[in-house]
């Protein structure tokens, strides 16, 4: 398995530039904007495929966690050493489970937890809790950054409690909401609700886990969440979106998103014919039957057609981006795309999901997919292997 970067680049996340490498600073586009997916840097060089590395992101950083008989974390990015190589975290060895923030690296082993600030060069971590290892687990009964008892947050206190009653399966925070999976399949959101975040028809905010009414009595498998949105699979591999949709990242019509994609067009054309002269686009004509619903805000989930022809399998948001991966293999992407986040190699936006053509071209399945908040990660496997 091989892992493949594109998006935000400025502190060396996906690749270090030769300028990073000298310690020289550029603002250049080409290393800051990674608009084709490339082979992340710092990979460790495993000839056995199934060995497996997960990913962790942050705005800045990216972690990555290497499970095996000797495992750890990788970071890359902006770390304190002032290197954008992939280092390793001494303190991570043997750890199972990994995440990242913009200020803390909390890790898992089996037998306790412990939150590291990034900010800071500490011999012991910020924060540390003991855990229970079940007796027929070789690792801990925790799926970061839920942990027995509650989650950690992004911000201090890093521990927060949940009701034991919510049963809960699996956990995707933004810096202002959260999305929780029950163990029955229920989705319960909580946290800021201004751009209908939390999908309960309304844009207040909810202090306490409330139950989305409207996905009762469907299963779900999956959740995730952008900034301001949030998105779950059912078990049938059906994608539900909510939240804001400014940028286009619910994959639904946008608004802003056009007119931002006007604009650009009109200021490409002036520039090659300055002295044409410029009219608005046409505006529908009375009588005509079709005029398009364009989505600021969707407070409802919404059910998103990404491919007719297959089921999602996993999916992950990005800061105002959103990338899916089907069971087929393609990796489809939609949003906002200023900094390549989208892999079409180009720097343009979307608010119809698209499938990221390169990883087909190279004969590659994407089995995997991690957003940062400006950039995304994609792990895939050549299609003749097979990994069990």
């Amino acid at each position: 398995m091989t892992w493949f970067g594109f998006g935000f680049n400025a502190f060396g996340q996906i690749y270090v530039h030769e300028d990073l490498i000298k310690g020289e600073c550029s603002d250049s586009a080409k290393q800051v904007k990674v608009s084709k997916p490339t082979e992340l840097s710092g990979q460790v060089d495993r000839r056995d495929c199934c060995l497996k590395t997960e990913i962790r992101a942050s705005w800045s950083r990216r972690a990555s966690l290497h499970l095996d008989s000797d495992s750890c974390v990788c970071l890359a990015g902006f770390v304190s050493s002032g290197s954008s190589h992939a280092l390793p975290v001494k303190e991570s060895r043997g750890c199972k489970d990994a995440i990242i923030s913009e200020s803390y690296l909390t890790l898992a082993f089996s037998d306790r937890l412990e939150s590291w600030d990034l900010q800071k060069e500490e011999t012991t971590p910020s924060w540390s809790m003991a855990i229970k290892t079940h007796p027929e687990s070789s690792g801990p009964s925790v799926d970061l950054p839920l942990v027995p008892g509650g989650y950690i947050a992004r911000t201090p206190p890093l521990y927060r409690s949940l009701s034991p009653q919510l049963r809960a399966k699996s956990l995707a925070l933004s810096s202002e909401h959260a999305v929780l999976l029950s163990a029955s399949g229920a989705v319960y959101t909580w946290g800021l609700g201004s751009h209908g975040q939390l999908g309960h028809g309304g844009l207040a905010s909810e202090e306490e886990p409330r139950v989305v009414e409207a996905l009762w009595g469907m299963t779900m498998s999956r959740v995730a969440t952008g900034s301001w949105h949030s998105v779950c699979i059912s078990d049938g591999g059906d994608l539900y979106v909510w939240g804001w949709n400014e940028s286009g990242q619910l994959g639904l019509p946008s608004r802003g998103l056009r007119k931002a994609l006007q604009q650009q067009s009109s200021q490409r054309a002036g520039a090659l014919h300055p002295d044409a002269s410029t009219s608005p686009a046409e505006e529908p004509q009375e009588g005509e039957e079709h005029e398009e619903v364009f989505i600021s805000i969707q407070a409802f989930p919404a059910l998103l057609d990404v491919t007719p022809s297959c089921e999602i399998r996993t999916v992950s948001c990005g800061c105002r981006h959103t990338a899916a991966v089907t069971t087929t293999g393609d990796l489809y992407t939609w949003g906002w795309g200023d900094y390549g986040q989208l892999g079409q190699q180009t720097l343009v936006s979307s608010d119809e999901p698209q499938r990221v053509e390169f990883f087909r071209e190279q004969q590659m399945h994407v089995t995997d997919v991690v957003c940062g908040a400006w950039n995304t990660f994609a792990a895939v496997v050549k299609e003749e292997v097979a990994c069990s």
